[in-house]
């Protein structure tokens, strides 16, 4: 799937029915949501981060972009990856480095060292960013108004019009509270990317408010990484000798 296939299903979609991208950290993740009949993926850095022994923001730029060629290699469907901040990139390398590795779309957040970066200079960038993709790649672009800002909806209402009007596709406000997504909705005039607990009660209000696109960041990672654990707990547990020769879990 191109790049103009995967921007045609954030487009036309009926209120209520999001699209819902499930964020695989490695292969075998990849493909069971793939088989799962999902249309798309979107990998998080947090959960290769994870996958690969690192903290969240610390995956080496070369062991990212080798972790998101693999997924995309290993799948029939196309997969978007967050690659935080750009690793600090030139625009037109990092768009070389997402299309060799097989994206066909981005994150792009808008902080650094956990700081806000000044908004209009940040859409210069991403407007360099899509100068040199031209329509090849999907670009979400990030803001984190929510995250490390002062939490007001007119700031990130603000930054997410700068960033629409350089050529961003969709809109993702992390942590915005989903009270705040209906303000939100009114304001931009493009598709918002919600993030969502792995249940479905969180997807169907995110829907309900006007989510265009959900994502889930780390958390099918930690949810599969909890049950793990919660399997390894049982395995440990005393055995209780029922005959000679014979126990039971």
């Amino acid at each position: 799937m191109t790049a103009h296939t995967f921007r045609a299903l954030h487009h036309g979609r009926a209120p209520g029915d999001p699209l819902i991208l499930p964020g695989p950290w490695d292969v075998a993740s990849a493909r069971v949501f793939a088989n799962a009949g999902f249309p798309a993926l979107a990998i998080p850095s947090a959960g290769i981060a994870a996958s690969l022994g690192y903290a969240d923001g610390s995956t080496p730029p070369e062991e990212m972009f080798a972790a998101i060629a693999r997924i995309a290699r290993g799948v029939p469907v196309p997969v978007s990856a967050d690659v935080e901040d750009g690793y600090g990139l030139a625009p037109g390398e990092l768009v070389d480095r997402l299309l060799e590795a097989g994206a066909v779309g981005c994150n792009l957040e808008d902080s650094e060292n956990a700081t806000l970066k000044d908004p209009r200079r940040h859409a210069d960038w991403l407007a360099d960013v899509r100068a040199h993709a031209g329509d090849a790649l999907f670009i979400n672009a990030r803001v984190d108004t929510f995250l490390f800002g002062s939490g007001d909806p007119a700031d990130a209402l603000t930054r997410a019009r700068l960033y629409l009007a350089a050529g961003a596709d969709c809109i993702y406000p992390l942590l915005a509270p989903p009270e705040v997504l209906p303000v939100l909705r009114e304001g931009i005039e493009g598709p918002i990317n919600m993030a969502a607990q792995p249940g479905i009660s969180s997807i169907i209000d995110l829907a309900r408010l006007g989510a265009t696109r959900i994502t889930f960041g780390p958390g099918m990672q930690q949810h599969a990484t909890r049950a793990t654990g919660e399997l390894a707990t049982r395995l440990r547990a005393p055995v209780r000798e029922t005959e000679p020769g014979v126990v039971c879990l």
